[in-house]
């Protein structure tokens, strides 16, 4: 398995990261909980060495597991977790970086995750009643406590990293980034070119939707994620099957899969980005990490980008009310 650093941090990991949110989380009923730590421990005997949660995943399931798949192998991986939420019975109640909850947050993840220090935490979404120079004293705090080695943000605006990085460098930040969202290309990804800050691109399949899998006939069960956003109902799914058609070609060509396609795309971006990529699959894991050793040429690049630019991409990533809540 190839490597990457994570920008100028010196923080080293596997090239593609496993996302495992969705174990646990967000896409249907979860997985069975055997069955997800044999995977990560196949993960790991592949060469993957940094692992993503969070304490809102369940809330609180997905680090319990993590926690316990990884206990034997926290030396040799990188684990990262986010704070940032609020619980109210157990349920999630709007975010909260204050000192006191950053605290919560962290002591509750270290229980869970059954680790004495956290490789990189993450601020999860940007907290408009909390100073973010008061969150990066706070994560200071932790590190000089050594319960924390390294700090990044998600789904934050180039303000708030800017200030954020100004009190305590940031490693890595993590939004999403795929060939169906590129914004990050605009302001975000020279901004942390410019700052030596990592890039940890989520959904960088498009929540599957680059894989070629998914199309206007899908049918999504009531506690999928994706049943309520905009961009996987139906029109805009046959809208967008455009893209998928000229990944599926490029693959064709390459003699690889779209998934690797798309992955291989990413990681051409810049030396500095290390996707991570979810799945419940053994053979979806094993596609995924294909595509660290897929090179796109220049030229190859530079043709399908231009393909790319012609294809007008239909439907917002996240709803209204919720899309208030990032790049903040």
């Amino acid at each position: 398995m190839k490597t990457r650093k994570l920008g100028n941090s010196g923080l080293e990991v596997s090239a593609l990261g496993l996302g495992c949110m969705g174990m646990s989380f967000s896409y249907g009923e979860p997985a069975d909980k055997k069955e997800m730590i044999a995977l990560m421990h196949e993960a790991i005997e592949a060469g993957v060495t940094f692992f993503d949660t969070a304490e809102i995943y369940g809330p609180h399931t997905n680090e319990e597991l993590v926690g316990e798949a990884l206990l034997p192998y926290h030396d040799k991986v990188v684990l990262a977790t986010k704070f940032g939420f609020r619980y109210v019975d157990g349920k999630e109640a709007g975010v909260d970086s204050s000192p006191a909850n950053i605290r919560r947050a962290v002591e509750g993840s270290l229980k869970r995750l059954k680790t004495d220090y956290i490789d990189l935490l993450y601020q999860h979404r940007v907290d408009p009643d909390t100073a973010i120079e008061e969150v990066a004293e706070t994560v200071k705090a932790l590190i000089q406590e050594g319960k924390v080695k390294h700090w990044g943000m998600s789904e934050a605006g180039v303000k708030n990293i800017r200030r954020a990085h100004a009190v305590l460098p940031l490693t890595a930040l993590q939004s999403e980034y795929s060939m169906w969202w590129r914004k990050p290309e605009e302001e975000l990804i020279p901004t942390l070119e410019e700052l030596g800050i990592g890039f940890v691109p989520f959904s960088p399949l498009g929540r599957g939707f680059l894989t070629g899998n998914i199309d206007k006939n899908t049918t999504f069960v009531p506690t999928d994620f994706r049943k309520k956003l905009p961009r996987f109902q139906q029109e805009n799914l046959d809208s967008n099957q455009a893209l998928v058609d000229l990944i599926r070609q490029v693959a064709a060509d390459k003699q690889t899969t779209p998934a690797q396609i798309a992955l291989a795309w990413l990681l051409a971006q810049k030396p500095w980005i290390v996707p991570i990529p979810g799945t419940t699959k053994r053979t979806r894991l094993m596609e995924n990490l294909g595509a660290v050793d897929l090179v796109l040429g220049t030229k190859e690049l530079v043709e399908l980008n231009a393909a790319l630019s012609k294809i007008a991409i239909v439907g917002e990533r996240y709803p209204e009310a919720l899309a208030k809540t990032t790049e903040l």
